[in-house]
C-alpha cells in the first residue's frame, strides 16, 4: 500500500500535545464523518514523568477515544530533532503516505521549544512535500507528491491571538476523557512522580478555562484556537457568521 487517505492529519511534537490542543476539533470533524490522524514526531523520551514505553499506551488509549484512524509515531529524538533535511523528509514521507487535506501542527510560539521549531519543520515539510523533485519511497516504491491544502497551527501554553476559532462545546467532556488517559503526565493523586507545570489539578482547570474564553468570543460555551500561514478563503461571507 502506497498511501492511506486521510483528511485531517493531526501533528505533536510529544504525544499529548494533540490532545491538548485540538482534540475537541478532531472529534468534531470525526463526527462529521472525516477521516483524521495523528501523527508524533517523539515519544516524549525527555518528560520528568512516565516513560516512552508507557506515553505510548498511553497516546494508544488516546487515540481509541478519540476515533482516529490512525496513530503514528516518527521517533524522533525529543528535544534535539532539527528542522533539517533529514527530519523534513521523514514528515514528508508520512504526508505522501496519508495525504491529507489539512494538517494541524504545534503552536509558532511556545513555553517549550520543541513546539516552535517542530511548527517550523511541519510547515516547510508540508510545502516540500509538493515538489516532485524531491523523491520518496515507501517500501521501496516512490512516492505520489502531496501537500496538503491548509496547515494551521493549534494554540498551547502561552497565549497568541488566534486566526480562526472551532466552536468544541459538544465534545469539551470527551477531549477530556482523551487527556486523562495520559495519567503519568496529569494530575494523578496515587502518583509519586516529580511535579511538573501540567501535572497539578489547576492545570486541567486552565485547559477548560481556556476552551471557555475562547468560545465567549464566538458565543459559544467552548472553542480551540488555531493560526494560520496563509490566509484562508471563504465561499461567501455567511461562512463566516
Amino acid at each position: 500500500m502506497l498511501s492511506m487517505k486521510l483528511d485531517i492529519l493531526a501533528i505533536g511534537v510529544h504525544p499529548d500535545d494533540v490532545e491538548l490542543s485540538c482534540a475537541g476539533t478532531l472529534l468534531k470533524h470525526i463526527a462529521l464523518g472525516k477521516k483524521a490522524g495523528i501523527l508524533d514526531l517523539t515519544a516524549g523520551e525527555l518528560g520528568s514523568r512516565g516513560t516512552p514505553e508507557l506515553r505510548r499506551q498511553e497516546a494508544d488509549a488516546a487515540a481509541k477515544i478519540l476515533g482516529v484512524a490512525i496513530r503514528d509515531n516518527l521517533g524522533q529524538a525529543d528535544g534535539f530533532f532539527r528542522n533539517d533535511k533529514e527530519h523534513q523528509i521523514q514528515i514528508i514521507q508520512k504526508i505522501r503516505f496519508y495525504q491529507p487535506e489539512i494538517i494541524l501542527c504545534n503552536a509558532v510560539n511556545d513555553r517549550h521549544p520543541d513546539h516552535g521549531r517542530a511548527a517550523a519543520l511541519v510547515s516547510e515539510a508540508c510545502f516540500y512535500s509538493g515538489l516532485r523533485k524531491i523523491e520518496t519511497f515507501h517500501n521501496g516504491q516512490v512516492q505520489e507528491v502531496w501537500r496538503p491544502k491548509a496547515v494551521y497551527h493549534y494554540l498551547q501554553d502561552r497565549y497568541l491571538k488566534p486566526d480562526f476559532l472551532v466552536d468544541i462545546s459538544p465534545f469539551l467532556e470527551k477531549k477530556l476523557e482523551a487527556i486523562r488517559a495520559f495519567s503519568s503526565q496529569f494530575h494523578n493523586p496515587d502518583s509519586s512522580e516529580p511535579q511538573t507545570p501540567i501535572s497539578s489539578r489547576q492545570f486541567l482547570d486552565f485547559v477548560v478555562s481556556r476552551s471557555r474564553h475562547n468560545g465567549r468570543d464566538i458565543l459559544a460555551d467552548y472553542a480551540e484556537g488555531f493560526t494560520v500561514d496563509r490566509t484562508p478563503g471563504v465561499n461567501n461571507l455567511f461562512d463566516l457568521i
